[in-house]
């Protein structure tokens, strides 16, 4: 499947019509969440890294033309003013791992207005999605309370890509690991796994099947003890891991019951056995909230693998993004539907201490204690510098996570922060609204 012709039918019919009205003026548009979902005191920008590799291959081949064609059930030649359509804009975005909130641009595109038409769908798919996992995600690392995260989310996800995504997001964030093989591989993630319960269940007994799996693999390995009886898996756990003179680095796992009452019962028992090095792990359908809960009583539990819930954003599984024009060809524009008004003009974020933020316009002033959030990351279709790293994009989390005020970071009830707006941005966002207001008024086209 083309990159390019991954998109809603009708950005190519608009882009089709500006390029054969000659409409090729500088269109900026800006992608932004109109409101947080339920239960979310804040999001994690994601999605940039790919989403500029997509803008910098981005080009319309031949090919592409004739699959729009047959869509359209249209000649080719029609389709032809598309063909060699490539991206040469501008991009502002905010980096990858910074906190954001509701009505802040992620990311601002600014080029030949087919050029921006065209992109937005894919660019819309790549933000959404991963902002939506990242900020789960997070909340996991803000439940965990600095105890550490594995992604096991892969055999969950809406598909392979998709399993990809939520462990490079996961890590982003501040998992130690992932099961997710080829993520490990790609992105350098330490791979963590430890047996299913179908493998116990082939061996005549949990004892036989613990020590064959420590006989393949004998560095530090981690049993899973509920098959059949946890108190019983745990023993025999136990007794392996003191044959084998294993303990520091293994573990046991939970992956189903009541974690908090088991995990207290096998860490006595481990304990009783000279085993207090052995880690237990929990699993089993844990997102943040049974994260938070776990760790609120108490539970010894040493590391939590998560997938489901988290590698699909199970309770906001999407963010209500837009992509909407602010500016072509120099004159601001803006949109006046009903609960969907749209701010005009090209805008930057000025973030001040406490993560206080106010959304102004791009050539404002930069204000006295405050940074800006959108950075220029493209320029004439190139990336403006090398490629963002996970280490680079997890500091800038870490740093923005400390920051946040207690209420928005909260599990349960969290209440973001609300961005400000400049007096200039409402000024214009004023003045833009009644010149369409006064035309329309008039009898004219607005």
């Amino acid at each position: 499947m083309s990159e390019v012709t991954a998109t809603d039918l009708y950005e190519v019919t608009m882009a089709l019509s500006y390029l054969r009205e000659d409409m090729r003026a500088p269109a900026t548009f800006g992608l932004f969440a109109r409101a947080l979902p339920p239960g979310r005191g804040f999001l994690v920008a994601a999605g940039l890294e790919p989403a500029l590799d997509y803008l910098s291959r981005f080009r319309v081949s031949h090919t592409d033309v004739e699959e729009f064609a047959e869509v359209l059930r249209r000649p080719v030649e029609d389709l032809e003013p598309l063909r060699g359509l490539s991206f040469d804009g501008l991009v502002r975005a905010v980096p990858e791992g910074r906190l954001v909130f509701a009505g802040e641009p992620l990311m601002e595109v600014t080029a030949s207005l087919p050029q921006a038409q065209l992109v937005e769908t894919y660019l819309l798919s790549l933000l959404c999605h991963q902002t939506a996992v990242a900020s789960k995600a997070a909340r996991c690392v803000l439940a965990a309370g600095g105890r550490p995260l594995v992604d096991f989310s892969l055999r969950r996800t809406h598909g392979p890509e998709a399993g990809m995504q939520a462990a490079r997001l996961c890590a982003l964030v501040g998992f130690t690991g992932t099961s997710n093989v080829a993520a490990a591989h790609r992105y350098g993630i330490p791979a963590a796994g430890t047996m299913a319960h179908s493998y116990v269940e082939t061996f005549f007994s949990e004892e036989q099947a613990f020590r064959a799996f420590a006989r393949s693999h004998p560095g530090p390995v981690t049993f899973l003890v509920d098959t059949y009886d946890t108190g019983h898996g745990v023993a025999t756990a136990a007794r392996v891991f003191e044959d084998l003179g294993l303990g520091p680095g293994c573990g046991i796992r939970l992956d189903s019951g009541d974690l908090d009452a088991l995990a207290r019962r096998a860490r006595t028992a481990l304990d009783e056995a000279g085993l207090g090095a052995v880690r237990i792990i929990a699993s089993g359908g844990l997102d943040e909230y049974g994260v938070d809960r776990l760790v609120r009583m108490g539970a010894p539990i040493d590391v939590f693998a998560v997938g489901t819930k988290v590698g699909t954003a199970a309770d906001a599984p999407y963010l209500d993004t837009a992509y909407k024009l602010v500016q072509y060809d120099d004159r601001p524009v803006m949109k006046l539907s009903s609960a969907k008004v749209s701010a005009p003009g090209r805008k930057q974020v000025f973030r001040f201490a406490g993560l206080h933020d106010v959304i102004g316009l791009a050539d404002e002033e930069l204000p006295v204690g405050s940074e800006p959030l959108l950075r220029t990351v493209m320029r004439d279709g190139r990336r403006t510098g090398p490629h963002d790293s996970l280490t680079a994009a997890r500091a800038r989390f870490e740093a923005d996570i400390a920051n946040l005020p207690d209420e928005a970071r909260s599990i349960e009830h969290p209440v973001p922060h609300r961005p400000a707006v400049s007096a200039r941005l409402a000024a214009l966002t004023a003045s833009v609204r009644h010149r369409i207001e006064d035309r329309i008024r008039e009898g004219e086209e607005p």
